[in-house]
């Protein structure tokens, strides 16, 4: 099984910062989660707000606990909202059901973990999430 170096959370986070520059975003914070949602890295970029290791780990959180990238679970809340509470709940409160949250596979569709950003827009989020994974040779699952 192949699992994530801290050198490639790092590229991870490089590459989804840059994103977010190139695009002109709000500053971003970036966390890279293992398969198993323990955090292998996180940056934050100067100006962001307190809160944004907790908002970028639940997005990336909910997306390995469920198996599915955070849009799709935003898309779940709005059709299901009892049932993403409960699974909130259940998560003791840390998953956060908006696009951001994006999972890391290999080309063979194994599970490597899930980046989390937020700051911007969650639509910008995932952008940069995508770019940063991208840009460390993995896919990204968005939903």
């Amino acid at each position: 099984m192949t699992a994530l170096s801290l050198q490639t959370a790092r590229t991870i986070i490089a590459a989804a910062l840059a994103k977010g520059n190139e695009l002109g975003l709000k500053p971003l914070s970036v966390v890279v989660l293992d398969a198993g949602a323990g955090v292998t890295a996180f940056e934050r970029e100067d100006g962001a707000s307190r809160m944004r290791f907790e908002i970028a780990f639940g997005k990336a959180n909910g997306a390995i606990a469920l198996g599915t990238g955070s849009r799709a679970i935003f898309e779940r809340a709005q059709q299901q909202p009892f049932f993403i509470g409960a699974i909130n709940g259940l998560a003791d409160g840390k998953l956060v059901p908006v696009p951001g949250g994006v999972l890391i596979k290999t080309a063979q569709g194994a599970l490597l973990g899930a980046v989390g950003v937020t700051g911007d827009t969650s639509d910008n989020d995932e952008i940069a999430a995508v770019a940063g994974i991208e840009a460390a040779g993995y896919v990204a699952q968005v939903n």
